[in-house]
C-alpha cells in the first residue's frame, strides 16, 4: 500500500542529525537581520533562498557548507539562539518528531563576545521551552569543527563535559571532511571518552572508508553521520552492523552536496536490507529544504522502502538515540506499540520485524 506525506507525518520519528545553524526559518533569518542590522543576500525569503541555494545540488561539500556563513552572521546574539532552538524544535513537533538531538558549535556563535557558556545555555533553554509547549524530548550535541583546530575542539570538548547531564548527550566533529582526519582531534575524543559521553562523527560523506574507519576504531564512535561510503568496504560494512553502530543518513543532503549521484543509488537501501541500524535525518531543515516526513516519504518513492521498512527505520531512530537505556526502552516500546496500531488501521500486519530488531 502506497504511502503518502500525510501518513508519514502522523508517524512518531526522531531526528538525531540535525543542525542548529543550518535549521532557521527564512523569516526569522530576515527579521534577526534586521534587529542586528545585518545585511544578508537578499530582502525576502524567496530571495534568500536562492541565495543560500536551499534544496540545490551543490556539487560538493565545501559549497554546501558557504551557506552557514550567512546564516551564523545573524545567530550571534543570545537572544537569537534561543529564538532559533525553540523555532527548530517547534517545527519538528509539528510534524510528530517526538525525540530531537540539535548538533551544533558553540564557538562559531561567539563574534559578538559571548560566552561560550551563555551560547550553550541560550540553546538549551529555548529546546526547553519548547519541550514545555509542545512534548518534544530536545537534547543537544556539541560539535568540534575539522578544519579549525584540535585545540579548539578540546575546548568544545570540554564543554560537552560541563554540561553532560544538563542537556548535552554527546560530542560530534563536523565541518571539511577532505585533508582534514579526525585522529588529529583525539585528544577531545579521549576527553569526552574518559567522562562517559557518547560520539557520532561525521565520516564516509566527503572522504572515504578510511575516515569512517578511524571515527570508529580511533575515536571511538557509537553513531556515524552519513557514512554513504561505507559500502566501499564490505568487511568495515559487517563489522559496524554485527556492533550495532548506528548510521545518521541524511538522503537528500548527500545528493546535494555530491556524496551521492542521486536518491536512487543512495546506499541507505543496500544497508537497510543488510540488517545495519539505518537512521534518517534531516541534516539541515533549510539548506536541505526538508523535513523528517519528506525524508522518509522519498525514501518510499526513489529507494521503494515499503510501509514495515519505514516503521524499522524509525525504532532505529529511538534505538540509537544517546538517552538512558531504560528511558530509550519505553519510549521504543510505546512507538512500536504506536507503529502497529497505524499499520493495522490501514490493513496491515504490525511490524514485526521493526519490533524485533537488534
Amino acid at each position: 500500500m502506497e504511502l503518502t506525506l500525510a501518513d508519514i507525518e502522523r508517524l512518531p520519528k526522531t531526528d538525531l542529525h540535525v543542525h542548529l545553524d543550518g535549521s532557521l526559518r527564512l523569516s526569522t533569518m530576515l527579521e534577526l537581520a534586521d534587529q542586528q542590522g545585518v545585511v544578508l543576500p537578499a530582502d525576502n525569503p524567496e530571495g534568500l533562498a536562492r541565495a543560500l541555494h536551499c534544496g540545490e545540488h551543490t556539487g560538493s561539500l565545501v559549497e554546501y557548507l558557504k551557506a552557514f556563513d550567512t546564516t551564523l552572521e545573524v545567530l550571534q546574539t543570545e537572544d537569537a539562539l534561543y529564538r532559533v532552538a525553540y523555532e527548530l524544535a517547534e517545527d519538528a513537533a509539528e510534524e510528530n518528531v517526538r525525540y530531537i538531538e540539535v548538533r551544533y558549535s558553540p564557538m562559531l556563535h561567539t563574534r559578538g563576545g559571548l560566552r561560550l557558556t551563555t551560547v550553550v545555555e541560550a540553546v538549551l533553554a529555548g529546546l526547553w521551552e519548547a519541550q514545555k509547549d509542545h512534548g518534544i524530548v530536545a537534547n543537544v550535541i556539541l560539535c568540534g569543527i575539522r578544519n579549525i583546530s584540535p585545540e579548539s575542539s578540546v575546548e568544545m570538548a570540554q564543554l560537552a563535559v560541563a554540561y553532560k547531564n544538563r542537556g548535552v548527550v554527546g560530542f560530534d566533529l563536523a565541518g571539511a571532511e577532505y585533508d582534514y582526519p579526525a585522529k588529529h582531534h583525539v585528544k577531545a575524543f579521549k576527553l569526552v571518552h574518559n567522562n562517559n559521553i557518547a560520539v557520532t562523527i561525521h565520516a564516509g560523506e566527503a572522504y572515504g572508508p578510511t575516515s569512517v574507519h578511524q571515527a570508529i576504531h580511533v575515536c571511538g564512535a557509537h553513531r556515524i553521520g552519513h557514512g554513504c561510503r561505507l559500502r566501499e568496504d564490505g568487511d568495515l560494512l559487517h563489522y559496524v552492523n554485527d556492533h550495532r553502530i548506528a548510521l545518521e543518513c541524511c538522503p537528500s543532503s548527500n545528493v546535494q552536496t555530491g556524496a551521492v549521484r542521486d536518491l536512487r543509488t543512495h546506499p541507505l537501501k543496500l544497508y537497510h536490507d543488510l540488517g545495519l541500524r539505518v537512521t534518517v535525518n534531516t541534516d539541515n531543515r533549510l539548506i536541505t529544504d526538508t523535513t523528517v516526513s519528506r525524508e522518509l516519504m522519498l525514501c518510499h518513492t526513489h529507494m521503494g522502502l515499503d510501509r514495515e521498512d519505514i516503521h524499522r527505520i524509525i525504532i532505529n531512530g529511538f534505538k540509537a538515540a544517546f538517552l538512558p537505556f531504560h528511558q530509550k526502552q519505553t519510549m521504543v516500546r510505546a512507538v512500536s506499540r504506536e507503529l502497529s496500531t497505524a499499520a493495522r488501521d490501514a490493513g496491515q500486519p504490525g511490524s514485526r520485524r521493526a519490533d524485533v530488531n537488534a
